[in-house]
């Protein structure tokens, strides 16, 4: 599982700051659903070849009882939960605060890893911004300036040594041939997810409540089913055992992002009983981004009338649209009807997304698409596609070679991708198109 850095303090420290520049300026994943609140942000970023999760949040008063402060809090305290380390931002240039204690003494209770770091640090001298802050009893601050990008890498470095060093060292691990296909069963709350984790393993493995602090296990669940095998991972409700208690939220944006990037096959699961929410659609956009094969099953399909089932499926196609590329299967997970299907289904998104596509066929099937119909013309030339192939699996990318390419449209390109999916079947998986325009030898000579 990608280690999860969570970044907290109070208002204009620089949180935001440090969350672009650890992103790099990529657009956030924005979790714009019910119980959260803008001011917490989900992105992805990696130092070398290793990427991270992380969590920008607003300004935090722990102690605040009521009103948008209050909530605000809460959503603090949730991203705290769910990080492997927070990074804890104080501002050099304002000097150590009270709000900064009671931020300190909430940290400490809640058994997070944390890093101390001195933010606005540009132009100043080390001994003379930290030593204040040896009064919060945290050890040797990190001094960044996230506006500059100095001592940012050092940092994220450290986190993530630090987040690898907690983790367990004597886990097994299952060679590829036991472990098979990678599952993320994936969904907002009381979808069924858990019921149907269950069926599929054949017991009573999985927890139907989840609780705050544990979503830093990373735990898979290997079975088999006819003569298969398969993994789930980390989905929720996968927990051990514990005490109950009251969540400061049942949905974890870090739990389904971990979950689908660490898949092979993505399973969508959606409520029958329930309208597709916009929660649906932007869970749908993860998987989507994260280019992962796809399949979807509607649940608590058991019961329904003839005329809500055709609601639900004019209202799947309106919603979802852009998941055209999945298979749908309409299932009851708690009386374990359709699951084969879907199975079936998962197996086929699977070597769809692993699809070894010689570039002979992809170049004959270009040919194909071209003489059907031709790119348009874009002013005095038109777009000359010479051959293709592949340039990536799970998700599959076609790269396509030729001249003035950069002059083909949105809707060509779709129309190459609906051709190249037909030609190979390639169901349940994403199909990326990257086009390249050969250099001009003669372009230095030409006047």
């Amino acid at each position: 599982m990608k280690p999860v850095i969570a970044l907290v303090g109070r208002p204009n420290v620089g949180k935001s700051t440090l969350f672009n520049r650890l992103t790099r300026s990529r657009d956030a994943l924005v979790a714009d659903l019910p119980g959260l609140t803008r001011d917490r942000h989900y992105g992805e970023g990696r130092v070398g070849e290793r990427p991270f999760l992380v969590i920008d949040t607003g300004g935090f008063e722990p102690v605040a009882k009521e009103g948008i402060v209050h909530q605000m809090a809460l959503q603090t305290k949730q991203a705290v939960a769910e990080a492997d380390i927070v990074v804890f931002i104080v501002d050099g240039r304002q000097g150590l605060t009270p709000h900064d204690k009671t931020i300190v003494d909430f940290l400490r209770k809640s058994g997070r890893k944390v890093m101390l770091v001195v933010n606005k640090a540009e132009g100043m001298k080390y001994t003379s911004v930290v030593a204040e802050f040896y009064e919060l009893g945290m050890g040797d601050p990190y001094v960044i300036s996230a506006a500059h990008g100095d001592g940012v890498t050092d940092l994220v470095e450290e986190c993530l040594d630090a987040a690898f060093a907690q983790r367990p060292a004597d886990q097994e691990e299952l060679a590829p041939a036991e472990r098979g296909i990678k599952i993320a069963i994936v969904g907002r709350p009381n979808v069924g997810k858990s019921t149907l984790v269950n069926t599929l393993i054949g017991e009573q493995r999985v927890i139907a409540f989840d609780m705050p602090g544990t979503t830093r296990d990373s735990i898979e669940v290997p079975f088999e089913r006819d003569g298969k095998h398969y993994t789930l991972i980390d989905t929720a409700g996968i927990r051990r055992r514990g005490k109950v208690f009251e969540a400061i939220e049942k949905f974890s944006v870090v739990k389904t992002l971990q979950s689908v990037s660490e898949a092979n096959v993505v399973v969508l699961l959606l409520d029958a009983q329930q309208d597709i929410s916009e929660q649906d659609a932007h869970i749908a956009g993860f998987i989507l981004e994260s280019g992962r094969a796809l399949v979807v099953a509607v649940n608590k399909w058991d019961g329904l009338e003839s005329s809500d089932r055709d609601e639900i499926k004019i209202d799947l196609d309106r919603k979802l649209d852009f998941l055209s590329f999945a298979k749908t299967h309409f299932i009851s997970a708690l009386k374990a009807t359709g699951i084969g299907p879907l199975m079936k289904s998962v197996d086929a998104a699977y070597a769809a997304a692993t699809a070894d596509l010689s570039t002979p066929r992809l170049t004959r099937a270009l040919i194909e698409a071209v003489e059907k119909q031709e790119p348009k013309r874009k002013g005095s030339t038109r777009p000359k596609m010479r051959y293709a192939h592949q340039g990536g699996q799970n998700p599959p990318i076609i790269v396509i070679h030729g001249n003035s390419l950069e002059a083909i449209a949105e809707p060509y390109k779709r129309y190459l991708e609906k051709h190249f999916r037909d030609t190979f079947n390639l169901v349940g998986t994403p199909l990326r198109i990257e086009l390249r325009t050969g250099k001009n030898p003669f372009a230095r000579t030409q006047k």
